[in-house]
């Protein structure tokens, strides 16, 4: 190697120590300028991510209040209907004659069974669980509404249909059809029954119905109608006093007059008479008749 080779590379062995140390300066001086103009923009970004998270949380908890609230309409709904349940149920349990005490709406159902064990309960979601028991509750809305329906209706037929003695106490004292009558003594033809007894003993209605007529009439005396529905009809003469008047609403059973002898009569006793679309039949044919 010649001299001037030798002092070239001489040169840039002692040259390489300071330049290596002035980049490193310049590269450290240059990383501190960046560090300090990235660090506003590092700053905004955070916050900008702490907005966006506060804006869905705020998100969530109106939709949860929404939530929250609908579920709390829905719950008392359901609670109403439970109520009208109940009421329907002591309404079918008064109808149907059953016993209070084993069919008590007011107490829970009795429930029970031995103790398993099975896969860990997960529990559904709330929603589901009220849509679910509302779906049973119309169900069973529809099923008791039908049975109180029928059951109403078979009451009905029952209250209107004309069975029984139109008194409490006494004695049938003339048949119907012919027979001499008791002021002539022609054969004449007797349109009811009579039923003698106390005088103002309880004359009661033998079906339910409305009355048509509450007075005094040929013949009759003092004269109480009664219109059952189905082309049925009643009357009780001869009365003593009335208890009803015209438009009246009548129970079976309730009492509609007191026997006495007004009109054309020999005693106290009631004159009952039963007609059938328009026309006069047999009372004593529906003194022990039963529905079926």
């Amino acid at each position: 190697m010649t001299t001037p080779a030798r002092t070239l590379l001489f040169g840039c062995l002692v040259a390489l120590p300071f330049a290596m140390g002035a980049a490193g300066f310049w590269l450290a001086d240059w990383l501190a300028d960046e560090d300090f103009s990235l660090e506003p923009m590092a700053a905004e970004a955070w916050e900008n991510d702490l907005s966006l998270q506060r804006q869905e949380l705020e998100q969530i908890r109106v939709q949860t209040d929404q939530e929250l609230q609908a579920l709390t309409v829905k719950l008392a709904e359901l609670q109403s209907r439970l109520m009208r349940l109940d009421a329907l149920g002591e309404r079918l349990v008064d109808v149907a004659n059953l016993e209070a005490e084993e069919f008590d709406f007011s107490m829970a159902p009795a429930l029970g069974g031995p103790g398993s064990i099975g896969e860990a309960y997960e529990a559904p979601e709330i929603s589901d669980v009220l849509n679910d028991l509302a779906d049973r509750i119309g169900h069973r809305e529809q099923q008791l509404e039908v049975l109180d329906d029928l059951m109403s209706a078979r009451r009905l037929d029952e209250d209107t249909f004309v069975t029984g003695r139109p008194i409490k106490k006494g004695w049938m004292s003339s048949r119907y059809g012919r027979r001499a009558d008791p002021f002539t003594g022609q054969l004449a033809w007797h349109a009811g029954v009579d039923f003698a007894g106390k005088l103002g003993s309880d004359i009661v209605a033998v079906a339910s119905g409305v009355v048509t007529w509450a007075g005094d009439r040929y013949g009759y005396g003092r004269l109480v109608e009664i219109n059952h529905g189905n082309g049925y009809k009643t009357r009780y003469a001869h009365c003593l006093e009335l208890n009803v008047k015209v438009g009246d609403i009548v129970r079976k059973g309730d009492v509609i007059a007191a026997m006495g002898s007004s009109g054309r009569s020999t005693g106290p006793h009631v004159h009952f008479e039963v007609f059938k679309n328009g026309r006069t039949v047999d009372p004593s044919a529906y003194i022990h008749r039963t529905l079926r």
